[in-house]
């Protein structure tokens, strides 16, 4: 069921209306793709996802790994997501409510990541890069970089990966 609201303002209600009402907030929606491999001992990925800008510090997205590892035991396998580990992974306290997930089986995935919520920063205008890296036992690492070129409008990018990765995308919306 959809409700929608119509206001409608007149003469000077209009003028303060308009600047009262709050800006429409950032969505980026981020699909990664996670290719099934053809290997004998085959293993989900640790996945992470963050957003860097020149002079600015890496601002993790999203952590995908075995959160349901008892004593919290897949923390200690975070490090292997080596990239991600020296830009921010060390100084983060996890699980991080609204970062934190399990890991995903094959296949396309779709994130979504809105400006305040979780790790997601309000992005101004200006050049961006999302990383996406993975990591899998017994198996290979891969990094991602997606070149985002911010504008008031919003972004759009994709990069493809080779093996433990495939296509990536996202789209930053407002």
């Amino acid at each position: 069921m959809q409700i929608s609201h119509k206001i409608v303002l007149t003469g000077a209600a209009m003028g303060a209306g308009a600047l009262a009402m709050p800006a429409a907030a950032q969505t980026l929606d981020v699909t990664l793709t996670l290719p099934r491999l053809s290997v004998a001992e085959y293993h989900r990925p640790y996945v992470a996802i963050w957003l860097e800008k020149e002079g600015a510090p890496a601002r993790t997205l999203s952590v995908l790994y075995d959160v349901d590892k008892r004593n919290n035991g897949g923390v200690k396998w975070l490090r292997d997501i080596r990239m991600w580990w020296r830009a921010s992974g060390r100084s983060l306290t996890l699980p991080a409510d609204g970062i934190s997930g399990a890991t995903r089986a094959p296949g396309t995935h779709k994130l979504s990541f809105t400006a305040g919520k979780g790790g997601m920063p309000a992005l101004a205008p200006g050049k961006y890069t999302l990383v996406v890296e993975a990591a899998r036992e017994s198996g290979g690492r891969e990094a991602v970089r997606v070149p985002l070129n911010v504008t008031a409008a919003g972004a759009r990018g994709s990069a493809s990966g080779q093996f433990e990765l495939g296509a990536v995308s996202a789209v930053l919306s407002r």
